[in-house]
């Protein structure tokens, strides 16, 4: 597993094309994966922008959530923020440089117009298009940068930023039925808010959605051990993407989601022995919805979580992932809710 990474640059350097072929023709062994997964620059770097102005803390701290499913849609993801009142959100599946996408930076194009700051970090290096339907429909075009990954979007000042490796398995290097192969593996995104009045870390995660409870399990263990290592006695907020389809997907059972989704998920046993809670942050919802490519169907699950510790959590939503025209924008709902420091004198 590599070390945390916390080298930060203005712009990730592409991977050369004949690595990226090597990758394509390479057995699809563990070891193979390894050594590109050493090799690929970006994998090792956090592209981190500064906000145009930063916000000074605002007390009560509102945070967003959002699996943006590519972030095809960065303007609209925007205005969702907006509507959210986010301070920062948490994004993950966020695109660089994918023809799927339109080889744009999305998240840089959230930036530029509004001064919102950002940390992205690389999860995957797709070596094709994207699953069987992107390779249909944009067969023939070429990735600029081929990157996939998380981002932390504020307005905020941050510092200390790192990604923290949650898995390199080599689990997507030999591809997933037929389809997309990667170099890579699943990861946060992290940093503290530096003008909060006691340390306080944000993490923006994603879960691998391919495995089994055990294997998220391990990656949660992971995060873990490095809020162990950043900030044993700070404050953290983790939220994103935690794939726990082992929980009822019955929307009569919607109501005990929350109540102890460790008997499907240890995950949440883990978290809560390390001082996490989840009650005060979420609402027993399902987080999917049918997204662009009218997938996935009924019934929805819930995966999208936050998860704090050494603060209370209010006010949580799930915010419709709707364009201002109504459509979808991603195949998950954004999550909201409000954080904050117990004692009176920390709230405006």
């Amino acid at each position: 597993m590599r070390p945390l990474i916390d080298t930060t640059v203005p712009d990730l350097p592409a991977p050369p094309a004949d690595l990226l072929d090597a990758a394509r023709k390479s057995p699809a062994t563990p070891e193979r994966h390894s050594e590109f997964l050493r090799d690929v620059e970006a994998l090792h770097l956090i592209e981190a922008r500064a906000p145009r102005v930063p916000q000074p803390w605002p007390g009560r701290l509102r945070i967003a959530a959002f699996n943006a499913q590519r972030l095809e849609a960065p303007e609209a993801t925007l205005g969702l923020l907006d509507r959210a009142g986010a301070h920062a959100a948490l994004l993950s599946e966020v695109d660089l440089g994918m023809a799927r996408s339109g080889n744009r930076h999305p998240v840089r194009e959230m930036s530029d117009p509004s001064g919102i700051g950002y940390l992205y970090g690389v999860e995957f290096v797709e070596l094709d298009l994207g699953n069987a339907e992107e390779m249909r429909d944009y067969a023939g075009e070429h990735n600029r940068q081929g990157f996939h990954g998380n981002a932390l979007v504020t307005r905020l000042a941050l510092a200390d930023p790192h990604i923290v490796p949650l898995e390199e398995s080599g689990f997507w290097f030999p591809g997933y039925e037929g389809s997309e192969q990667r170099i890579g593996g699943r990861m946060a995104v992290v940093a503290r808010v530096a003008d909060a009045p006691r340390p306080l870390w944000l993490a923006s995660l994603h879960l691998e959605s391919k495995t089994d409870p055990e294997d998220r399990r391990a990656q949660v263990q992971a995060l873990l051990r490095a809020v162990e290592q950043l900030g044993p006695d700070d404050a953290w907020i983790l939220g994103g993407d935690l794939n726990t389809k082992a929980l009822s997907y019955d929307p009569a059972e919607a109501e005990h989601l929350l109540d102890d989704p460790g008997r499907h998920e240890p995950l949440f046993r883990d978290l809560a022995d390390a001082g996490f809670a989840w009650a005060g942050a979420n609402l027993p919802l399902p987080t999917q919805r049918t997204g662009r490519h009218g997938r996935p169907q009924p019934p929805f699950g819930k995966l999208d979580w936050f998860v704090v510790r050494g603060m209370k959590a209010a006010a949580p939503e799930v915010l419709p992932a709707l364009d201002p025209e109504g459509q979808p924008i991603s195949d998950h709902e954004m999550i909201a809710a409000e954080f904050f420091f117990e004692d009176a004198l920390e709230q405006p």
